[in-house]
């Protein structure tokens, strides 16, 4: 039985939607609609009662379920038992700028040794949900998080700093918090609450930008086409700032933005990772 399916039955029974099941596990639709069909198959009864708007476990999906829970479990310990001893891919979670700020030039080095990895890139809450469903064994999040069996420690800290291609700086010597109202600017959707609280005192109510996105890779090609400015964690953008593509806009009356990073994962387990 394969446990891949099992996992998505898990996760499916335990969100009741398909739509963000399949965001969770980072697939198409499709592949969980494909995966729960063939579990079911196998096993000759429907475990999901669904419609248009619902989706929910049969009599015989609720049974199986806690038959799901052990044989998941049970690969799990078998792969950890033998870990020490056979090599194993470690999965490993992280948010776009952790990853590219601290973890890449890790993992390339690491990668270079023969370990081997399966890297989700994801928004920090997303990473945390993942990891406690047993989907990650560790995850580089924005977000601190206390769980009995977990070790959380700080892993890397960086700021948030307003970023311009070096040759569109209209402000060499510095910004002043009111000239930002009138600047073109894209905004990254962190996810975080200090960095929305950050930004929502530095701009005025009703500040338009000129691109609203999600994933911060995204914003880098804004401020490379030299279509404006925006704010980045420093770290995403060392290899830029250093070869002088990408230039820092001194504040001049307020202060940039300290983020704080952890890394999370079982206890006991602190030395396979970064």
């Amino acid at each position: 039985m394969n446990t891949e399916n099992l996992r998505t039955f898990l996760l499916l029974s335990k969100l009741k939607n398909f739509t963000q099941t399949a965001a969770r596990l980072f697939v198409a639709q499709s592949t969980v609609t494909n995966r729960i069909t063939e579990l079911e198959r196998e096993l000759g009864v429907r475990l999901f009662e669904r419609d248009q708007r619902n989706v929910s476990l049969t009599e015989a999906g609720e049974r199986f379920a806690e038959y799901a829970r052990r044989m998941t479990e049970l690969e799990d310990a078998g792969k950890k038992a033998v870990s020490g001893s056979a090599k194993r891919s470690l999965r490993i979670g992280a948010t776009n700028a952790i990853y590219e700020s601290a973890i890449k030039e890790r993992l390339f080095g690491r990668l270079s040794d023969g370990a081997e990895y399966k890297i989700v890139l994801g928004h920090s809450a997303e990473l945390l949900q993942m990891l406690g469903d047993g989907m990650l064994d560790a995850a580089y999040s924005y977000q601190p998080w206390r769980k009995s069996g977990f070790s959380c420690i700080p892993f890397f800290r960086d700021e948030l700093v307003l970023l311009v291609r070096s040759d569109r700086n209209g402000f060499p010597d510095g910004i002043r918090r009111q000239q930002l109202a009138e600047i073109p600017c894209a905004m990254c959707n962190f996810a975080l609450q200090d960095v929305g609280a950050y930004l929502s005192e530095l701009f005025p109510v009703g500040k338009r930008f000129s691109l609203e996105i999600d994933n911060s890779s995204k914003v880098i090609d804004f401020l490379s086409a030299g279509l404006g400015y925006s704010f980045l964690p420093r770290g995403l953008v060392k290899e830029r700032l250093n070869k002088g593509e990408l230039s820092e806009v001194k504040p001049l009356d307020f202060k940039p933005l300290v983020i704080d990073s952890y890394r999370l994962c079982r206890v006991g387990e602190d030395s396979l990772f970064f």
